[in-house]
C-alpha cells in the first residue's frame, strides 16, 4: 500500500520548465527521486538510469518531457517513467506529489524507492495463435521480446538462438572480459518463462518465406507470422597462415565462450598478447588485458586508433590514453603471417609484421569486424542480400519486398534520416542501435499501421575514459570541430559536413553528446560557424518539436 513519504529540504515545489532536482526522501536509506518540470507540471521519478545507474539529474530533459540519461542514451518519459529509447529495459517508478503544511510528499512504496525503478510487467497468461519468431539472441532480440510482452502483445514468442540462452549485456564482454553467463544476463530465465518466452536451442538453416516456417540443424521446423531476423555478425579471421583458426590460442571475441576461452588462456596473467585491430573491439580488449597486467600489443593498419570512424586527431587521444595503461601500438602495419610457438607447435608463438617486425605472443587476439551472420539465405531465391550480405528494410526494419519480415542489428541496413543522413542505407554495428530497432519491431507490431520511431544512433566505448557516440558518418565528414582539453581527454569533438554537425563524440563532458542527440532529432543543431564562433550547446533549450 502506497504511503507518505516527506522530501527532505523541499518546502514548495518552485521549479521552472525544463528545470530537474534531485532529492533524498527521508525515512527511506538511500531513497531518492528526481523532480522534473515540464510544460507547467512537476513529475516525480526515480532518480536514478535503470540501466547502468547514471544521475539522471545530470540528463538532458525535452520540452516534449523526455529524459535522456547522461551517460549511454537510455530515454524515459517523465509523465509514466516509461522507456522511450534503449538500453535501458525496466522503467523509472513515477510517483504522486502532494503539498501540505509547508512540505512535499511524494506517495509510494519504500520497496520500489529503494529499487529506484519499476520493474516491467512480462508476464503473459494467456497466449493467442499469432506466432513472432525471433531468430538471433542478442540486442535486437532483447529489444524485440521485451518490447513486445512490455507493449501487451499476447501471442506466442519464440527464440531461436545458437547461443541457447537469455541475451546477456555483450558489451562487457570486450569491456570487461566478462565470462560469467549469470552477471552477463539482463534477466533470470523465470522472467522470460513466466512471460512466456520460449528460448530454444538450436540454429537456423534455412527460411521458406511463401510458407512461413523456419527450419533448424537439428531438423526442426517453426512456423511464425511474424519474423524478425536478428542473428547479428560472424567474427572475421585473417586469411593469413597462423590467423585462420589453425593455430591454438588465436581468438575472435563475440561471444560468452570466447572470453572464456581467452581468459582460460590468459590464465594468471603476465602474458605477451597480441591484438589485431585498432578499433572498438581491439582497443577495449586491450585495454582491459593490459590492466590485468599483461603486455598488451595492439596492430592497426590505419595512421591512428579508430581512425575511419573518429578520425585521426581524436583517435590519437585514444592511443595516448591506451599508453598510460601500458598498450603498445605498432600503426600504420600490416600483418603476414603467425608462426607457432618453439615448444608447442599446436600454439601461436609469434607475429609476424610485413615489414619484418616480429612479435612474440603467448595469444593473438583478432578484432578485424564482423560479417553479417545471414549464410541461411545465400542460397534463398525469395530474397536478395546486399553485397556486404546484409539485408534492405524500410524504416520499419520490414526486409524489402516482404511482408511480416524484418531485420535488426548487424545484418540490416535501414534508411538513415539523421543529420547529414536524407535516408542514405546504413548498417551500423552497435548494441544500442540494434536494441532500438528491436524495440521499433515490436511497437509496429504491438501498433499495426503505427509508424516507425527514428532514433539518433549511440554509441559509447571504454577506452581509459569513458567515450560517447551520437550521430553517424556514413555520408562522410569533412572537418572535426574540437572544444575542451583534448590533452587532458575532455573534449567534444563535433564531426561536420560543410556547415552540419553529423556526429559528435565527448569523454568527460557529460550530457553534451545526449543534447547532441535530442538536437539532431529537432534539426536544431548548431552549424559548425556557431561552434567555432562558441556556442554552448547546453545552453540551447531543446523544444518539443521533433523533425525526424
Amino acid at each position: 500500500m502506497a504511503q507518505e513519504f516527506k522530501l527532505k529540504g523541499i518546502t514548495s515545489l518552485s521549479l521552472k520548465n525544463g528545470d530537474k532536482q534531485e532529492v533524498e526522501v527521508e525515512g527511506v536509506e538511500g531513497g531518492k527521486v528526481l523532480l522534473s518540470k515540464v510544460q507547467d507540471q512537476v513529475f516525480a521519478t526515480s532518480a536514478n538510469c535503470t540501466h547502468y545507474g547514471a544521475p539522471l539529474k545530470l540528463g538532458v530533459l525535452t520540452g516534449e518531457g523526455r529524459l535522456t540519461c547522461p551517460w549511454h542514451g537510455a530515454c524515459f518519459k517523465v509523465s509514466t517513467g516509461d522507456v522511450e529509447d534503449a538500453p535501458a529495459l525496466d522503467p523509472l517508478a513515477t510517483y504522486e506529489i502532494v503539498e501540505k503544511g509547508g512540505a512535499v510528499f511524494v506517495k509510494g512504496d519504500e520497496a520500489t524507492i529503494k529499487a529506484n525503478r519499476r520493474f516491467l510487467n512480462l508476464k503473459c497468461s494467456s497466449v493467442s495463435q499469432e506466432k513472432v519468431l525471433v531468430i538471433g539472441g542478442g540486442s535486437g532480440t532483447l529489444g524485440a521480446i521485451e518490447g513486445l510482452r512490455g507493449g501487451g502483445y499476447t501471442g506466442q514468442i519464440t527464440v531461436l538462438s545458437k547461443e541457447g540462452h537469455q541475451p546477456i549485456d555483450r558489451t562487457k564482454l570486450s569491456k570487461a572480459l566478462l565470462a560469467d553467463l549469470s552477471k552477463a544476463t539482463w534477466r533470470p530465465s523465470e522472467i522470460y518463462k513466466d512471460a512466456s518466452i520460449e528460448i530454444i536451442a538450436d540454429e537456423v538453416q534455412s527460411v521458406d518465406f511463401v510458407g512461413t516456417k523456419v527450419s533448424t540443424k537439428s531438423g526442426k521446423t517453426y512456423e511464425y507470422t511474424k519474423l524478425v531476423l536478428a542473428t547479428g555478425g560472424t567474427p572475421r579471421w585473417l586469411p593469413l597462415p597462423g590467423l585462420k583458426g589453425d593455430l591454438a590460442n588465436v581468438f575472435v571475441l563475440r561471444s560468452l565462450p570466447d572470453t572464456q576461452n581467452i581468459l582460460k588462456a590468459v590464465g594468471d596473467n603476465g602474458k605477451k598478447i597480441v591484438v589485431i585491430g585498432s578499433s572498438f573491439i581491439g582497443m577495449e580488449v586491450g585495454n582491459c588485458l593490459a590492466g590485468m597486467k599483461n603486455d598488451v600489443t595492439v596492430i592497426g593498419m590505419e595512421s591512428a586508433p579508430m581512425e575511419r570512424v573518429m578520425g585521426a586527431k581524436v583517435g590519437e587521444i585514444f592511443r595516448k590514453l591506451l599508453e598510460k595503461n601500458g598498450v603498445k601500438f605498432y600503426m600504420g602495419a600490416s600483418v603476414d603471417k603467425a608462426t607457432p610457438s618453439k615448444s608447442d607447435s599446436s600454439k601461436v608463438g609469434a607475429v609476424h609484421l610485413k615489414d619484418g617486425t616480429v612479435l612474440e605472443a603467448d595469444l593473438v587476439i583478432e578484432g578485424v569486424g564482423v560479417t553479417p551472420a545471414t549464410e541461411y539465405l545465400k542460397e534463398n531465391s525469395t530474397v536478395t542480400l546486399e553485397k556486404d550480405g546484409s539485408l534492405k528494410t524500410n524504416e520499419s526494419f520490414e526486409v524489402e519486398g516482404l511482408n511480416d519480415v524484418y531485420a535488426i542489428g548487424d545484418i540490416a541496413t535501414y534508411p538513415y534520416h539523421g543529420p547529414g543522413g536524407n535516408g542514405i542505407p546504413v548498417r551500423i554495428e552497435h548494441w544500442n542501435v540494434a536494441q532500438n530497432a528491436g524495440r521499433s519491431v515490436a511497437n509496429v507490431i504491438v501498433h499495426p499501421g503505427a509508424k516507425p520511431k527514428p532514433f539518433i544512433p549511440v554509441f559509447w566505448s571504454a577506452l581509459g575514459s569513458q567515450l560517447r557516440y551520437c550521430g553517424n558518418t556514413i555520408g562522410g565528414y569533412d572537418d572535426i570541430v574540437i572544444t575542451g582539453e583534448p590533452e587532458k581527454s575532455s573534449f567534444i569533438a563535433y564531426y561536420t559536413k560543410g556547415e552540419t554537425v553529423v556526429a559528435v563524440a565527448s569523454m568527460m563532458k557529460d550530457p553534451y553528446c545526449m543534447q547532441s542527440a535530442e538536437l539532431m532529432r529537432r534539426g536544431k543543431m548548431p552549424s559548425k560557424s556557431e561552434l567555432q564562433k562558441g556556442v554552448d550547446i547546453l545552453e540551447i533549450n531543446v523544444p518539443a518539436e521533433v523533425k525526424m
